[in-house]
């Protein structure tokens, strides 16, 4: 996101005394006062609290220990950039808060794709920005700073994981790497791509679908801002390397994924089309298999500000960029275009092959500006047909009709 433009640094003071101990009590609830987002069936566990030993979510306490019934389909969405900190965006969710103008609550933002996310089985999303304390800072570009509220509207949202690997993430340090973490799994959302300790980043994050498939969940950058440095905790950030990569993968395999989700925060922002590194970097991923098996089963990349192709590569599907989910005034109106990727996963025809993708579709969206920022599902909606028109040539330009992707709402 730092190259997007500069914007003015939003310092607020939250709240304080009771207020603030009311705030924290709603962060750690995962809901606040409002009404959460219930997922259709029985969801995706996911807890980032100790409900996971060695990376992966416990089962169901219905399973007897030792026993894995047979795996059923699934579906699977992911969703782009998520950027708390413009101003536009800081003042909508303050104005949102119910707790008359003080406090930030982000859930109404989400609420027109909510649906999306919650009748997915398993979601993702990734976080473009450090999470502070209750009472702020909260500050734009250069050194971003958001709200923890927004994990609570992330998790309302029906997301389970949240990827954290992006040029911003050492802009408050390694300090903000532990608040953001420490929010995160406050509100149960697993996070890959960024660690408190080398023993946290070797730990595969793992979730679990309904019906018992085992979703792996990587995620990387393609560099830091200007400033930032892990010489001294080189476990603290996930970089963008082929050899990285293919090699944490085969470990989430090891570790028992069915399926293994890369979320690369990679491209040249505003560029509709994927850049050489991009292409090069998704040949290199998809082609890389181990006994005949695929090491990576789907790639999502953000990092853009604006949609991308999806293009199958190697028979495997490859989302260049999935465009912003939250964000506000952006250097060119794409910035505020997303799409939410959908996917539904088949078991293999035999033990230990790959898992299927049966059906794939995209889900264009737009983060309409003012007076409040609403974040629009623009496939069930008559307005902004151009924009949707738009988003569709972008994510369509290399041959996803023909290998089966749709529009889906």
């Amino acid at each position: 996101m730092g190259r997007y433009g500069r914007y003015a640094a939003i310092g607020r003071t939250c709240v304080a005394g009771v207020l603030a101990s009311a705030l924290a009590g709603a962060l750690a609830a995962g809901c606040g006062a409002g009404r959460s987002v219930t997922r259709r069936g029985p969801g995706a566990e996911a807890s980032g609290s100790g409900a996971r030993t060695g990376g992966e979510v416990r089962p169901s306490a219905r399973a007897r220990v030792g026993e894995r019934a047979a795996p059923r389909s699934f579906t699977l969405v992911a969703a782009g950039d998520v950027i708390p900190t413009h101003p536009e965006v800081l003042d909508t969710a303050q104005e949102d808060a119910p707790l008359d103008g003080y406090g930030y609550d982000f859930r109404p933002m989400l609420k027109g794709v909510a649906p999306v996310v919650s009748g997915a089985d398993v979601a993702l999303c990734h976080l473009d920005a450090p999470l502070g304390p209750l009472d702020g800072p909260f500050t734009g570009y250069p050194l971003l700073q958001s709200p923890p509220q927004i994990a609570t509207a992330l998790k309302a949202a029906g997301y389970d994981s949240c990827g954290t690997a992006s040029n911003h993430v050492l802009d408050q340090g390694l300090p903000g790497i532990r608040r953001t973490l420490d929010a995160l799994d406050t509100v149960g959302l697993r996070h890959p791509g960024s660690a408190r300790d080398g023993a946290e980043a070797a730990r595969p994050v793992l979730l679990r679908a309904p019906g018992g498939a085992r979703v792996a969940h990587l995620s990387y950058t393609d560099g830091i801002e200007e400033g930032g440095a892990i010489d001294d905790a080189p476990w603290a950030v996930n970089l963008l390397e082929e050899k990285t990569i293919v090699s944490d993968a085969r470990a989430a395999r090891r570790a028992g994924a069915d399926v293994v989700v890369v979320s690369p925060a990679w491209g040249t922002e505003y560029r509709t089309a994927p850049d050489e590194e991009q292409l090069a970097l998704a040949r290199a991923l998809t082609a890389a298999e181990t006994d005949g098996r695929p090491d990576i089963d789907l790639i999502v990349g953000t990092h853009a500000h604006t949609p991308q192709p999806y293009e199958k590569v190697n028979g495997t599907w490859v989302v260049y960029g999935l465009g912003d989910q939250v964000s506000g005034a952006m250097r060119q109106p794409r910035g505020n275009w997303g799409t939410l990727a959908r996917f539904r996963f088949a078991p293999p025809e035999r033990p230990g092959g790959r898992w299927r993708v049966t059906e794939a579709a995209y889900v264009p969206q737009l983060a309409e500006q003012g007076p409040r920022i609403r974040v629009r599902n623009l496939a069930r909606t008559g307005a902004h047909r151009d924009v949707r028109n738009r988003i569709g040539a972008a994510v369509l330009s290399r041959g996803a009709a023909e290998d089966g992707l749709t529009m889906g709402r």
